[in-house]
């Protein structure tokens, strides 16, 4: 039986913060080769438009954590194309727990390491058990953006048990573009993206996040 979490916290959340987001074409063929995907994934993969993202949130319902995931395309699912989480990690244990049961998102515990190099780089190293499976050093531009995601609302359907969870979450920020240099990865732990190019790369700064209650089918 899981161990219950220090927090329980019911959503909706809301989150603050920093992160990159880094977006790629995801074909439906390295979806499904490569891609972690669980067994309802794989049978609804189309692949297309995906994103890998590394945020370290500043506060949330359960505290500060970090985080680092990838949604590679997009899954057929409830008769509409929705984007889906097929690998995440987060930095506590809490975030586990609430993330799979409050909106059935498949986090994993691992250890995070943020590191400033200067003013606009950064490394992230990302471990378990003392070992790196993720490694890359982030540069970002000075000027940011206001950015939105209030005409892109952010879908996202997972499964827990054998119910569909559909979450609209939605944040603002400030962006500036950015560029991943000397990405390193086990393939074992997490998607090896390094031999794809992202179509765009952006440092956020200063986010404000919700997530909500889900819809549940």
């Amino acid at each position: 039986m899981p161990i219950s979490p220090s927090i329980v916290a019911s959503p909706p959340w809301k989150l603050t913060g920093n992160g990159y987001i880094f977006t790629f074409w995801f074909t439906k063929k390295w979806a499904k080769a490569f891609g972690h995907l669980h067994d309802f994934q794989l049978e609804s993969a189309v692949g297309g438009f995906g994103t890998v993202m590394l945020v370290d949130y500043h506060s949330s319902d359960v505290g500060p954590y970090q985080e680092l995931l990838i949604v590679p395309g997009r899954f057929k699912l409830n008769g509409k194309k929705q984007f889906s989480i097929s690998k995440i990690y987060v930095s506590s244990y809490e975030s586990v727990w609430n993330g799979i049961n409050n909106w059935g998102i498949p986090k994993e515990l691992a250890d995070f390491e943020f590191t400033s190099l200067s003013e606009n780089k950064e490394r992230v190293k990302v471990s378990i058990n003392g070992k790196t499976f993720f490694e890359v050093e982030v540069a970002k531009r000075d000027v940011y953006v206001p950015i939105t995601t209030k005409f892109f609302p952010l879908r996202l359907a997972q499964k827990r048990g054998d119910n569909l969870l559909i979450t609209n979450s939605s944040a603002k920020g400030k962006a500036t573009f950015a560029k991943a240099e000397n990405l390193t990865i086990n393939q074992e732990q997490f998607p090896d993206i390094s031999t794809l190019k992202p179509l765009i790369s952006l440092a956020v700064k200063d986010f404000e996040m919700t997530f909500p209650v889900p819809e549940i089918f």
